[in-house]
């Protein structure tokens, strides 16, 4: 599967301009983690992936097709885990399930809804009302529903939002697993998940694409922009974006990312959220 984003540009009623000039290319198999502040037309770009949305100006083409030529057969081929995800309380899990493939069209849905349960560790709870459920199992359910069918083209948008960290991991491999043969998007603003698991980062802020590649390539664009210091007293102000501030026992351990570092702080190596902090608020000024 291939999908083409070229030159989007998506402009809400009342002049609000949530993505600007986008080019994107999507092609499987790869796991793609989506990054971005709060309003950086994340939602927006999954909502066009979706064809929730049709764009004002620009182009998605699905395997060469435009978007609104194929728009069917593309949601055939889509599982999608919106951020608020609606579940019918009176149901139980293995039914809300069995109705999401009546929806989706799946003819077997006896296997469909027993693999995904089997995949999201549900199985226990098949026969449970979904208002009986936590937060995380929740959250489970919500992943079943997009597995359903093993679709081609997966997208996620914060899915492990209230997951322990061993749920975490297991949905971590779980997606990582998918991508072996789809394409699959990760929206998220859990650095770690993408960090462990994402072959590819797409990084947006304020409707423009600031970066697309590895996260190795985005963390050596933050080499010697990292750096920490002992802040005591008063502290030390500068120049300078803090990442973290740990209390040790000679004071506070600041952790910062700087265009160019103050004097007093030592480089150290960045990480991934170093460089994604780095990307978003010095790197790129011209975007904002």
């Amino acid at each position: 599967m291939r999908i083409e984003i070229e030159r989007v540009t998506m402009t809400y009623p009342g002049g609000r301009r949530a993505l600007k000039d986008v080019s994107l290319t999507l092609g499987s198999p790869c796991l793609v983690g989506l990054l971005g502040p709060n309003g950086a037309g994340k939602s927006t770009l999954m909502k066009l992936l979706t064809a929730g949305l049709m764009p004002t100006d620009g182009e998605i083409r699905v395997d060469g097709r435009p978007l609104g030529a194929c728009e069917r057969d593309l949601k055939r081929r889509l599982g999608y885990l919106p951020q608020s995800f609606g579940l019918y309380d009176e149901l139980s899990v293995g039914q809300f399930l069995d109705y999401m493939c009546a929806l989706k069209g799946l003819s077997d849905s006896r296997e469909a809804v027993g693999r995904a349960l089997r995949e999201t560790n549900l199985e226990a709870l098949g026969r449970v009302k979904i208002r009986a459920l936590s937060g995380g199992q929740r959250q489970r359910v919500g992943i079943a529903q997009a597995l359903l069918g093993s679709p081609e083209f997966l997208i996620f948008d914060e899915p492990t939002v209230g997951l322990d960290p061993e749920e975490r991991i297991h949905f971590r491999n779980l997606f990582s697993q998918a991508a072996q043969e789809r394409i699959v998007v990760l929206s998220t603003h859990i650095i770690e998940d993408v960090q462990s698991v994402c072959t590819q980062l797409v990084v947006i802020h304020k409707g423009n694409i600031l970066f697309v590649g590895t996260p190795s390539e985005l963390i050596r664009m933050a080499e010697g922009h990292v750096g920490v210091f002992e802040e005591a007293g008063a502290g030390v102000s500068g120049d300078f974006h803090v990442a973290s501030r740990v209390n040790t026992a000679r004071g506070v351990s600041c952790r910062v990312v700087a265009e160019v570092l103050p004097p007093f702080a030592e480089a150290v190596e960045p990480h991934l959220e170093d460089a994604y902090l780095y990307l978003i608020h010095l790197g790129h000024k011209e975007a904002a």
